[in-house]
């Protein structure tokens, strides 16, 4: 079916159409494989941050309201109203830059959407097919709104996982909910006056970036909720010439939005990251690795050059992260560690926000990262593309050599991605230390073959 058949809809409309009608059935094989793996991508993410500090802070404000309790905080064992687990387990997922990523959309859409619909499908006991479903539309619009607005939108200082996310998280329970194309295109219009979320945090530090992704999917239930209610959203709430696109950039396509709508899928361009940090970082650190497997030693380099990307200048280049929410979205911090802790680790290399709070308290990777910096290179630019970044990295060594590895595509990336089984193996050796080796196997089981589900239960039988 051709969900935007005729080009004069709005956006809004034409997209609350495709929320409301699309079929599973329609989805491309590729995209029908690639969304169990996202879920359980998610839920490794979700592993990692459980029990960090600012997890646990949301998680303790929340239990501590009276609310009806009926969505689970994952693996907590525990339940809250539907936007508040959406928010907690959005900030325990999307906290650590260790999620999935689009380039083109410029968002970390799974944080947002994967929250936001496993609470709501908790609430109205759906299958697995209704979840992919929904999970897919949200995807699907928030990706396509990103990418019609950036990189203007980021240019602009807000930050798209909140503030595209939440039109994939309203759009995503408006589909469980079983809103018409009208309810669907309401929910999409309140989520529209819900986005929110600035990008101050590269430039100050803060624990602010660590729960944006949560209060997107909190504020997509709630547009979701307040559609089903009977509430209206402007019907152009996104193209309208005071709505979301025209106030948050200063570029729309609108075709980029509904163009090919639910024949052409640019989900399946999401990466998934080896390593904590931006994924437009990934290459400079895979570049790093392997030199230091060649033989580089920290210890020989005099200086690094790391050849990026223009539009990661202003944002992921920095030498002297103020705190560990900056060292996560440095280039040079994450180089350096690389040169520092490759020899050490085994294969493949995958640095976690353990190595970036050890790496902190170390001279080596803070002396390195100093003398670490940032060029715009003109065939990394020539080489990135809407589903991938490449990178330079070259060490100009204490003997006068130097050597460079150009990395075109990371692992993890659509042209380069992780198989399945890597998918499992990474979310074991997360999650099998705190929850078990045997349930969380147990659990991929059920994970893999989410499609077939009829009873969702499973997927919430995780407990610390």
């Amino acid at each position: 079916m051709n969900h935007a058949s005729s080009t004069t809809l709005p956006v809004t409309q034409a997209l609350g159409r495709f929320v409301s009608t699309f079929q599973w059935s329609e989805a491309s094989p590729k995209v029908k494989s690639l969304m169990p793996v996202l879920m359980i991508d998610f839920f490794r993410a979700l592993s990692a941050g459980q029990d960090r500090s600012w997890t646990n802070a949301v998680t303790q404000l929340y239990q501590s309201h009276v609310s009806n309790r009926e969505a689970s905080i994952l693996y907590a064992g525990t339940q809250v109203d539907v936007a508040r687990a959406a928010f907690i387990n959005g900030v325990a997922a999307g906290s650590l830059d260790w999620d999935d990523s689009h380039v083109a959309a410029i968002i970390h859409p799974g944080v947002v959407i994967w929250p936001a619909a496993l609470a709501m499908a908790e609430i109205v006991k759906c299958t697995g097919e209704e979840l992919l479903t929904a999970v897919l539309v949200g995807y699907e619009s928030a990706i396509r709104i990103g990418m019609s607005i950036q990189p203007e939108h980021s240019l602009r200082g807000f930050q798209g996982t909140p503030t595209c996310g939440v039109f994939g998280a309203a759009a995503a329970c408006a589909r469980l909910l079983k809103l018409s194309p009208e309810g669907c295109s309401n929910a999409l219009g309140i989520a529209a006056t819900f986005s929110c979320g600035l990008s101050q945090f590269f430039v100050s530090g803060s624990d602010i970036k660590r729960f944006h992704a949560g209060k997107a999917a909190a504020n997509g239930v709630e547009a979701a909720l307040l559609a089903h209610a009977g509430l209206t959203g402007p019907h152009d709430a996104i193209e309208g010439t005071q709505g979301f696109a025209r106030a948050f950039s200063d570029r729309f396509d609108p075709k980029v939005c509904i163009e090919n709508l639910g024949s052409a899928f640019p989900t399946e361009w999401v990466s998934l990251k080896p390593h904590v940090g931006s994924v437009r970082m990934q290459a400079a650190i895979e570049a790093a690795n392997y030199l230091s497997k060649s033989g580089v030693r920290a210890q020989d380099i005099e200086s690094i050059t790391i050849g990026v990307h223009g539009a990661m200048m202003s944002k992921l280049a920095s030498n002297n992260p103020i705190d560990i929410q900056q060292a996560q979205l440095s280039t040079p911090f994450a180089v350096a560690m690389a040169f520092v802790m490759a020899p050490s680790k085994p294969s493949p290399l995958a640095l976690s926000v353990d190595d970036y709070e050890s790496a902190l308290n170390m001279d080596s990777v803070w002396n390195l990262c100093r003398r670490t910096s940032c060029v715009v290179d003109q065939e990394v630019e020539q080489q990135t593309t809407t589903e991938s970044v490449a990178g330079r990295v070259t060490v100009h060594l204490h003997d006068g050599r130097n050597q460079e590895y150009f990395e075109i595509s990371p692992k993890g990336c659509p042209q380069n991605p992780m198989t399945t089984a890597e998918v499992a193996e990474r979310f074991l050796a997360l999650s099998a230390q705190m929850l078990g080796e045997t349930e969380c196997k147990a659990w991929l089981e059920e994970a893999f073959r989410i499609e077939r589900l009829k009873d969702l239960n499973p997927l919430f039988a995780l407990r610390k």
